[in-house]
């Protein structure tokens, strides 16, 4: 009897938690980033204790990384799929609401898929515009799992950064020379400086700094005018500086708000040497000199859509309208930065974005419309490597 109790309350415990779930999920916009709903939701409900809201959250996101897969069916059975489809291994809840589902919870995906009779590629929105060689069966899979978090060590730091992760005791596998993956709660602000020693930066973007080392013999060893025309905080121009080694760097981007965080890690990289200023280079309102950069580096706005396993929400909020919308802007800002471009010089043309519209198609626009060509273009893979999928193009002025 005592059993049968325990069973009961364990049952109406984890109805509880679904039920809030739903309530969230449906009072939900999709204005700001979910983490941030969650974290504003659960200040202001105290009552909830740190494994309660560890569970909601794993539920919440569970339902978002079935991206439109059931997208007509009750919320409930949405978030019980996607619990089972994310895990591999028995599931406390599962095992209490979903008894049938536990028990074969360590299938593969594609048999949980037949199972639910479900088709992958109904997930991911406009699937049909992915950028040419993504494979759309194992782009829309790889949803289903949280993606790892990525250290980047900087030149000189690899034995230290090696060291402090062993005696922290941290999981964690070294992907090539300098690249570290790790569980995506590990809490490395606590064990390596940040900035100094190493960079969080996903596997992908870090790729782009390989193609930069790719060509690194063809700019010569001269000291190089590096302009990072979309800065953001300031993650590019770090790897920039550490490939290139000898940069003038150049920064700006349209937020000033954002440009205090990147002067705030380029001290912590101990990055002196710089100018920077907030401008807004689509709307071509800024004033540098003409012809005077022999690298620009546009990481562009871009739909995101290449990071969506980190924000799976953004799948259900999406618009078709955003592609072209960003596809317009990108053409913009590329093309009004170009002109600051010698003769010779390379374009670093970069997006986190699986769309064609956003990469192959702008840099067909760039060059049809600029005196440029291409150097090396890749569609950076991150799906197979529980990282983000993003865009790159080298391009180099006539």
């Amino acid at each position: 009897m005592r059993c049968y109790f325990s069973f009961l309350c364990s049952v109406s415990r984890f109805h509880s938690y679904i039920n809030r779930s739903k309530e969230l999920l449906a009072s939900y916009s999709g204005a700001e980033p979910f983490a941030h709903y969650l974290k504003n939701y659960f200040s202001a409900n105290k009552k909830f204790g740190s494994r309660d809201r560890k569970i909601i959250a794993h539920l919440c996101y569970s339902s978002f990384r079935l991206g439109r897969l059931m997208k007509d069916d009750e919320m409930e059975e949405r978030i019980l799929a996607g619990v089972f489809l994310c895990s591999n291994t028995s599931n406390e809840l599962l095992e209490a609401v979903k008894p049938e589902w536990n028990a074969q919870v360590e299938l593969s995906v594609d048999d949980k898929l037949q199972l639910l009779q479900l088709k992958t590629t109904s997930l991911f929105p406009y699937v049909d515009r992915l950028s040419d060689g993504i494979d759309a069966e194992a782009f829309c899979k790889s949803h289903f799992i949280q993606p790892d978090l990525f250290l980047r060590i900087r030149p000189g730091n690899k034995e230290i950064v090696l060291q402090k992760l062993h005696e922290a005791n941290l999981a964690f596998e070294l992907k090539g020379e300098d690249c570290i993956a790790l569980p995506n709660n590990s809490k490395v602000d606590e064990v390596v400086k940040l900035n100094k020693e190493a960079v969080v930066q996903d596997y992908s973007s870090q790729r782009v700094g390989v193609l930069l080392s790719n060509h690194k013999a063809e700019f010569g060893n001269r000291r190089w005018n590096v302009w990072d025309c979309c800065a953001a905080s300031g993650g590019k121009s770090i790897m920039v500086n550490d490939v290139l080694s000898a940069v003038d760097l150049t920064v700006s981007d349209v937020r000033e708000s954002i440009l205090i965080n990147l002067k705030k890690r380029f001290a912590e990289a101990g990055i002196n040497r710089y100018k920077s200023f907030v401008a807004d280079i689509a709307a071509d309102q800024y004033q540098l000199p003409a012809n005077s950069f022999d690298l620009i580096i546009a990481d562009v706005p871009c739909s995101g859509s290449g990071t969506w396993g980190r924000t799976p929400e953004q799948m259900h909020y999406f618009q078709q309208s955003s592609i072209e919308a960003f596809s317009d802007l990108q053409k913009k800002i590329s093309g009004n930065a170009m002109r600051q471009l010698k003769t010779g010089g390379y374009f670093l043309y970069i997006t986190c974005s699986v769309y064609k519209q956003e990469n192959e198609e702008v840099v067909k626009h760039l060059t049809d419309h600029h005196p440029m060509e291409i150097v090396q273009q890749e569609v950076i893979k991150g799906y197979h490597q529980k990282a983000d999928t993003m865009f790159a193009a080298l391009m180099r002025k006539l």
